[in-house]
């Protein structure tokens, strides 16, 4: 199988990471079995072409209350969606854990349910999408509540080692790709204008007609 050298290095340097940290995380089936699959696959399907932190970020935007939240989020969805989709995964173009069918991964695939991925593995879009998406609310949310955002960051990276999507070291490289990603899109959040976050969108709240 013809590989890039970076993705040459990565399978190569962090081969022991990535299949003990799978079958770590494959151990969950034997403690929940197919109800730990439907529930990963329910968190995976979240994640999938961003449509739902997409419509997310777009419903939170155009609520006043909530407008700040909206505009992070759907800011570092995009810087995410750039770095990731349109440069890192094509640069790097690892092939999915499972394209070795002779490998350490691919029978762990099959019991999972074969999901099959159309791109790259490296990095993970869809903990990318959940990170860019949720480092904002957990930033300018409650804190005793904001951090629930994180969990779903974390789960929706474990449900693509769970599935055997992606190595563990895609995902690491989606949190890192969303973290910053999340960070940026909440600084630029922050600097707009006043305007932006009035009623209507962009514009002043008009007075009631007396």
């Amino acid at each position: 199988m013809d590989m890039t050298s970076a993705a040459l290095w990565l399978n190569t340097v962090f081969a022991g990471f990535d299949q003990s940290v799978t079958q770590a995380v494959h151990s969950l089936y034997d403690w929940g079995g197919s109800a730990m699959t439907v529930f990963m696959s329910f968190i995976s399907l979240l994640g999938k072409g961003g449509i739902f932190l997409i419509l997310l970020s777009l419903a939170l935007l155009f609520v006043k209350k909530t407008r700040r939240y909206g505009t992070a989020m759907a800011f570092g969805l995009l810087i995410g969606v750039i770095l990731v989709n349109l440069f890192l995964k094509v640069w790097v173009a690892r092939p999915r854990p499972y394209a070795d069918i002779n490998g350490f991964f691919y029978p762990l695939w099959v019991q999972m349910g074969s999901h099959m991925e159309s791109d790259m593995s490296f990095p993970s879009g869809h903990t990318n999408a959940a990170f860019a998406a949720m480092i904002p609310l957990f930033l300018l949310g409650n804190k005793k509540v904001s951090w629930l955002a994180v969990v779903f960051g974390l789960l929706m990276g474990l449900s693509r080692i769970y599935l055997v999507v992606h190595y563990p070291t895609d995902v690491l490289g989606g949190l890192i790709t969303g973290t910053l990603s999340g960070i940026l899109g909440t600084l630029i959040a922050l600097k707009l204008p006043k305007g932006w976050y009035a009623w209507p969108l962009g514009g002043k709240k008009r007075e009631p007609a007396a």
